[in-house]
């Protein structure tokens, strides 16, 4: 089975490519608001450097947010005119998990503007309780309470965060993967009111 995995969902971008749980080869950097512009580029890139056309992916999966407004929708579009023209399966994780990835204790935080942030916590790939946007100064009191590897934007309050093995986690995250039954409903998992997105 060979799957293709993209995020466009908040600064980076990442597009990783799998045969049956292997990394064929992948490419994740930042490209803040400029995801539009490159993705199609580094996917065309990525497919022809590796023999696979677009008929031979199995299966696309993406991230669905938080994130920024326009960056969610970009992998997402791309995601569900693929799919739905072609017939692969669609699947989604949280850009929270993305981040997290599937092993251990970790918190994920993400800025949201406006001196707030999203956060998470996580225990093995799985989300504790909800995602949720808080004000700076309560994001350290949950990472206090919720012991864990520090990943995203730690800088917000002031620690050092970890790098993210976006390609790694993207396939570790397989038993985790949402199964979009409905391509047409699939919307952007979005935490606060739209305009407060368009970062």
């Amino acid at each position: 089975m060979i799957t293709l995995c993209m995020d466009s969902a908040y600064k980076n971008l990442v597009l990783g490519l799998y045969e049956d749980g292997r990394l064929l080869d992948g490419v994740a950097f930042e490209a803040f608001k400029k995801q539009s512009e490159t993705i199609f580029i580094e996917l065309e890139k990525l497919l022809k450097n590796n023999g696979v056309d677009y008929a031979d992916i199995d299966r696309i999966v993406i991230t669905d947010g938080p994130g920024s407004y326009t960056g969610i929708r970009i992998a997402m579009t791309i995601a569900k005119v693929l799919s739905t023209q072609m017939g692969q399966s669609l699947c989604c994780v949280s850009t929270m998990q993305l981040y997290g990835g599937a092993q251990g204790k970790a918190n994920v935080i993400l800025d949201a503007r406006s001196n707030r942030a999203y956060v998470a916590h996580l225990e093995d790939g799985e989300i504790i309780g909800e995602t949720s946007i808080l004000p700076l100064e309560d994001v350290k009191t949950f990472v206090e309470e919720n012991p864990g590897t520090l990943y995203g934007d730690a800088h917000l309050i002031g620690q050092a965060g970890e790098k993210a093995d976006f390609l790694k986690n993207f396939i570790e995250l397989e038993p985790l993967y949402r199964q979009i039954e409905n391509k047409h409903t699939l919307a952007p998992q979005y935490l606060k009111e739209s305009d407060a997105y368009k970062v």
